[in-house]
């Protein structure tokens, strides 16, 4: 529970209520509203320990919508950066995704480097940090060893050298150091773009750092890998990639695409329990209809099916948080109640002598709450959440209004998932019946058999 003694800065105050507001999840402040899932946390705890030890690990991390898994995703994340991690994070979406031939996967991994993060720069944007962070690294070690600075940045890049994709990747630091040693900025700024895979074309990058390759969709995972060796290098002690909505795979109407991205999500599950992809974790936030379905969930690919399937022992209230799903338990009312506690202090601003409702007011909401939609106002929290801060906000500015009167009036929505409806499902079942001759579909690009011809 938060202490109400603290003070809480009104710019921390007005994102947290901002942001839970309209829904999504705020960027700064978790720690004083986070309750409940105190195992969870420490089961991520210890992968992200193993992870800076050289281990790997990777985690689904599966809840109904609405109930909370990006904001688990945002804690983590922010544990992770307190450990000396590398984070970074994306949404997917029908653009962005782990396997393609469109630019799709591209695209992603672009995304995930423009949300680089570490602890003196958690809002995004640190990659060129990181590298800064590798030359100093380099440079304290040359002034240590008596050696040239240029022998010791290539000899830490030998290591990248034996990976896939590793000497481009090598290069490209190199001409980094190159920029930052003459002091050509260009040069420097080339790199970094390499580096987020802002490159489109192979001549473009042969041209400004003489390499043949760009990060596309074929090597996306591969630079992942590279990634994390480097970032080590550098003196973090892991990476951590935070994957959300990835229901979107489950949308996936062209079922060869669909199962293409469940192949990179196999190798990526393959990696990281031998052992192959040290200082890389992955964490995925996704909903039981993605894990489950057996048509176009992750357990419609018999593969993943075995390796996600849960311990058979873990049943009637027995726990196994060791396994790679982890399912988000739903808040208690008294989770619930600790929630609103909090969020009454958050609007507050931490002063308890400005809160806005005594505590019989957060029975009273919650009972409410409770005849209005049942369980679901703690078990998917979220419109209960937006619906309470909502109150306090005309509380706030109308001091005349009661507190008694308002609670009545407050309608509280029934959470429903948007992604799921409606699902087209005509790419994957044929017609039970000829039917008339069909105009010609228009060619997926992940899809090699379109332009097939006898």
């Amino acid at each position: 529970m938060t202490d109400t003694t603290n003070t809480i800065r009104p710019r921390e105050r007005d994102a947290l209520l901002q942001a839970l507001r309209t829904g999504v999840v705020p960027r700064v402040g978790q720690q004083h509203i986070q309750v409940g899932r105190v195992n969870e946390v420490r089961a991520l705890t210890t992968d992200i320990d193993r992870i800076a030890d050289g281990g790997s690990g990777t985690r689904f991390v599966i809840g109904d919508y609405g109930s909370g898994k990006t904001f688990f995703l945002h804690l983590i994340r922010s544990i992770a950066l307190q450990q000396k991690m590398v984070t970074v994070h994306a949404d997917l979406s029908p653009d962005r995704r782990l396997h393609a031939t469109g630019g799709q996967a591209r695209s992603l991994y672009s995304e995930l480097m423009r949300n680089m993060a570490t602890r003196s720069k958690p809002d995004g944007g640190a990659m060129t940090n990181v590298v800064e962070r590798f030359i100093t690294e380099a440079l304290t070690e040359a002034t240590a060893t008596k050696q040239t600075p240029e022998s010791v940045v290539r000899a830490g890049l030998n290591q990248l050298t034996e990976l896939t994709g590793g000497y481009d990747f090598a290069e490209v630091i190199a001409k980094y150091w190159q920029g930052h040693d003459t002091g050509n900025d260009q040069l420097k700024t080339d790199a970094v773009r390499w580096l987020r895979g802002e490159f489109s074309t192979r001549t473009d990058a042969r041209q400004a750092l003489g390499v043949r390759t760009i990060i596309d969709d074929g090597n996306f995972y591969d630079q992942l890998k590279l990634l994390a060796v480097f970032v080590r290098l550098a003196g973090f002690s892991g990476l951590l990639v935070c994957l959300d909505e990835m229901v979107n795979l489950y949308k996936l109407a062209n079922t060869q695409a669909r199962n293409s991205n469940y192949e990179q999500i196999l190798r990526i599950v393959n990696d990281s329990t031998q052992g192959s992809a040290a200082g890389l974790g992955f964490v995925m936030g996704g909903t039981p209809d993605f894990l489950l379905d057996t048509r176009r969930g992750l357990y419609s690919y018999a593969a993943l099916e075995s390796r996600l399937a849960e311990n058979p022992y873990a049943v009637d209230g027995i726990v196994d948080y060791s396994g790679p799903v982890l399912r988000l338990a739903n808040l208690t009312p008294e989770d619930f109640y600790i929630l609103l506690t909090n969020l009454r202090n958050v609007q507050a601003g931490g002063d308890p002598s400005k809160h806005l409702l005594p505590d019989t007011g957060l029975t009273s909401y919650m009972e409410h709450c409770s005849s209005r939609i049942g369980d679901a106002y703690f078990r998917t929290p979220r419109n209960s959440i937006k619906g309470f801060l909502d109150l306090l906000a005309v509380l706030e500015q109308n001091p005349q209004t009661v507190w008694t009167d308002m609670i009545g009036t407050i309608e509280i929505p029934t959470e429903s998932n948007p992604d799921l409806e409606p699902l087209d499902t005509t790419t994957d079942e044929p017609s039970a019946e000829p039917a008339q001759a069909p105009s010609p579909p228009t060619q997926d690009p992940d899809d090699e058999l379109s332009s097939f011809k006898l």
